[in-house]
């Protein structure tokens, strides 16, 4: 009688969870679109009250190798006054993107240092959906406007995501509410709605870390290696597999002392992480390919006689000037401001999370309650092993494996969405920001200020870290907090300034980040 008791019981919170969790999706994907047609109205608007500072745009030399790629100078238009609209928003990075997928090659050096998923997808939407275009606005015309429509829907799909991640994380749907909503208006939103690489990035990011956490751990490798192929920091996304190997691990060989399985999950990690980092590395195998093979000695390129010739790093460097304290200048002082706020935040999200919880951060987690490990056992422990290796295992071991996995069997059965769930019911729910599954989250985010403040350029920042998930948690957690209202109002200031300020300087060819 108990048990069916409580078997009702949950299914009634259940259903009661689900509209809940159906209206806030709603209310993302509602909020995802509104902010992009808000940044698509605001660029429109700039660029038809204000000059560009730099009027080369429209520009468009013919490719070098003209039978690789069409040229818009020999097109003849029906609209040539939109065709000049959509040609005039191809600022800054936008030109390379752009440049790459008009001349199907990459022709100059400097041009490696944009990945090819973006020109990939801009080129693929310009030859078959957006095809019929071509003779109303012309080719680069119709490039851009592929460019604008992957980066904004896939930013929709993007925040999509980061909701369901977030009530998996926070076990707080209200919070994952809030925080969405916040990275819809993020401040580097211009990106997003531009024709640059962060939607793409943030979406296979997303992406890959809701199926890492739901135990999809081949979509997640997917994922994590197609945001490698957008944006050279999304190979850093190997790093949740090495925190999850890492404890798995130790859950085998300490916990369950069996070395056997210990290989198996060491050797499972390290090839996840490798089949994340080969997207990367093989563009700059295909840039070696094409720039320092068969060429003479003295005519070589200095990164290709290097022991490890990354072209990546070089471009970085020789171009940008990119490298460690290479930007700590007094001339800079306007961009280290500019990059304040977004650091400022991290640091103090990263600050709070080791004063509330010292035994989990400076531990790594290995110190966490089984109670808290078992809250996130995807990342903390062993959930589930091969067949062929339980009857090695010792009997305790194997009845605990086999009580978790009547337990998972009992819950797929419902097929209900992990979003859905009620977990607010639970206990550790109500740690929030704090729970132990914001520690990965949260060792990323360190090492990427970090890079940002010591290494980049420092207002460059703003963007870099515009998709780290624990930004918006500990903004979000600070605006439930007594006295919320004036962080609330700051946060959104931010916001709001930096949509504004964004929107009118990029679009019109200014420096902004």
């Amino acid at each position: 009688m108990t048990t069916t008791t409580s078997t009702s019981a949950a299914a009634t919170a259940t259903a009661t969870a689900f509209p809940t969790n159906q209206q806030h999706k709603s209310l993302v994907l509602k909020s995802a679109i509104l902010s992009r047609l808000l940044l698509l109205t605001l660029i429109l608007i700039w660029r038809s009250l204000l000059t560009p500072y730099d009027t080369s745009a429209p520009l468009n030399p013919n490719c070098l190798e003209i039978a690789k790629g069409q040229n818009s100078d020999s097109d003849v238009v029906l609209f040539p006054k939109l065709a000049s609209a959509i040609e005039n928003g191809i600022v800054w990075d936008s030109v390379f993107f752009v440049r790459v997928a008009q001349c199907a090659a990459y022709e100059y050096e400097q041009s490696y240092a944009f990945l090819p998923l973006l020109p990939l997808f801009i080129s693929f939407l310009s030859h078959t959906v957006f095809a019929p275009l071509v003779p109303l606005f012309g080719y680069r015309a119709v490039l851009g406007f592929s460019g604008y429509f992957i980066n904004n829907v896939a930013f929709v799909f993007a925040a999509f995501y980061f909701y369901k991640l977030s009530v998996i994380i926070l076990k707080d749907s209200e919070l994952a509410l809030r925080a969405s909503i916040l990275f819809c208006f993020n401040p580097a939103s211009i990106f997003y709605s531009s024709i640059y690489s962060e939607s793409l990035y943030a979406l296979f990011s997303f992406g890959g870390l809701y199926y890492l956490v739901t135990g999809g751990n081949t979509v997640a490798v997917v994922s994590f290696a197609l945001s490698g192929c957008a944006r050279s920091n999304g190979v850093l996304n190997a790093g949740y597999f090495c925190f999850q190997t890492m404890h798995r691990a130790y859950d085998a060989l300490f916990l369950k002392k069996h070395a056997f399985l210990t290989i198996q999950v060491l050797t499972a990690g390290a090839l996840r992480c490798i089949c994340i980092f080969t997207p990367f590395f093989a563009f700059q195998a295909y840039g070696y390919y094409n720039i320092c093979l068969g060429r003479d000695l003295h005519e070589m390129r200095p990164w290709c006689k290097a022991r490890v010739p990354l072209l990546y790093n070089f471009i970085q460097s020789h171009y940008w000037g990119v490298g460690f304290l290479r930007y700590f200048q007094l001339k800079q002082l306007p961009n280290f401001l500019l990059a304040s706020p977004i650091l400022s935040l991290a640091v103090c999200s990263i600050i709070y999370y080791a004063k509330s919880r010292p035994e989990i951060f400076f531990s790594l987690g290995f110190q966490a309650s089984i109670e808290e490990k078992n809250s996130s056992a995807l990342l903390f422990s062993l959930e589930s092993v091969p067949r062929s290796n339980i009857a090695r295992l010792p009997e305790k071991s194997y009845s605990k494996i086999q009580e978790n996995h009547n337990l998972r069997q009992r819950k797929h059965m419902n097929r209900v969405d992990p979003v859905a769930l009620p977990i607010e019911n639970d206990p550790l729910a109500k740690l929030g920001y704090l729970s132990i599954s914001v520690l990965p989250f949260i060792l990323q985010l360190g090492f990427m200020a970090a890079t940002a403040f010591f290494v980049m350029h420092v207002q460059v920042a703003t963007r870099f870290l515009s998709a780290s998930p624990p930004l918006y948690w500990f903004a979000s957690h600070l605006m439930v907090h007594p006295g919320s209202n004036r962080w609330a109002y700051l946060i959104w200031a931010y916001s709001a300034a930096y949509i504004l300020l964004g929107s009118l300087l990029f679009s019109n060819f200014y420096p902004f980040t």
